[in-house]
């Protein structure tokens, strides 16, 4: 029973200190937001993926920078709303 425990407060200490971890309260809007965001920012970090971007679109890089940058704000459009309670 001890390890359940251990288990369950390492994976709250991680969702914690991670957003993109998710928590029990997470919309599925907020989870594809935050998979998007990471898939931005991961095709921003690596160089070589940007030119492989910016050669397929036929694009300047710093102009696919910029796209991929915009996308970021809003990658699945605005928030549902939310039933009253």
């Amino acid at each position: 029973m001890g390890d359940r425990y251990n288990i369950h407060s390492q994976l709250e200490h991680l969702q914690s200190k991670y957003i993109g971890t998710g928590h029990a309260d997470t919309t599925k809007w907020e989870w594809l937001t935050n998979q998007h965001r990471d898939t931005y920012a991961s095709y921003l970090g690596h160089f070589d993926m940007l030119n492989h971007l910016s050669l397929a679109e036929n694009e300047s890089r710093a102009r696919v920078r910029f796209n991929i940058m915009e996308k970021m704000l809003q990658p699945c459009g605005p928030p549902p709303k939310r039933p009253e309670d």
